[in-house]
């Protein structure tokens, strides 16, 4: 069962999304909260397998809010559920460590299928979001860090690029799981980045994937 928190100050959107993923056979929302500041607190004291998050709030927004949950307990696995899609929210939202990003215009079982892969390791993007970070990414990269990688490290990479889990990295290049995890730490430590969502920012602001 994948236990869920859900932080956003719209009760209807709460009450909504809540019903349906408490619907799930695999799912179930064990805590709600109407601010960003209640959030936090709600996530550290409940320890979620994924925490829903809006960006927009009265008391404390989204950005903040998941700054400080991942600076506590960096493995909690946060999605944003927002209505914007701007540079101003997406970007500083992925760097304060959120794992996916989802807009409300989503469909309630995609939000449920974000959950579901999130939970498993991967990281969700809207098109819209993955066609910001290519667009505008790409324009000047900072360093060049990725050319220390060896080439099944670029490989792996691209991988996670695509959303593999460990296990489906392993999977595909017919290594063992416990390999595939040393190459993604090795590239998490080349790139200079905390996670796996921060190296595929990485890839695609240095242009690795198309």
């Amino acid at each position: 069962m994948i236990n869920v928190i859900f932080v956003d100050d719209h009760e209807m959107v709460r009450i909504g999304v809540s019903a349906y993923l408490s619907a799930q056979s695999d799912i179930q929302v064990i805590g709600e909260a109407d601010d960003g500041a209640a959030g936090v607190k709600m996530a550290l004291e409940l320890r979620p397998d994924i925490i829903l998050m809006d960006l927009v709030m009265k008391e404390m927004d989204g950005i903040e809010a998941t700054r400080l949950i991942i600076e506590q307990w960096p493995e909690a696995k946060i999605i944003i559920v927002t209505s914007f899609l701007d540079d101003e929210k997406v970007y500083p939202a992925l760097e304060a460590g959120a794992t996916s990003y989802m807009l409300k215009t989503s469909k309630a079982s995609e939000i449920a299928n974000a959950v579901r892969s999130t939970f498993h390791g991967q990281t969700v993007l809207e098109p819209e979001v993955t066609g910001k970070m290519m667009a505008k990414m790409r324009k000047k990269p900072e360093s060049a860090a990725h050319e220390s990688l060896t080439n099944r490290e670029m490989e792996i990479l691209l991988l996670m690029a695509q959303g593999k889990t460990n296990q489906e990295i392993a999977d595909e290049l017919f290594i063992a799981l416990k390999t595939a995890k040393v190459h993604v730490s090795s590239i998490l430590s080349k790139l200079d980045v905390q996670d796996r969502t921060q190296a595929v920012i990485y890839a695609f602001k240095h242009s690795l994937v198309e």
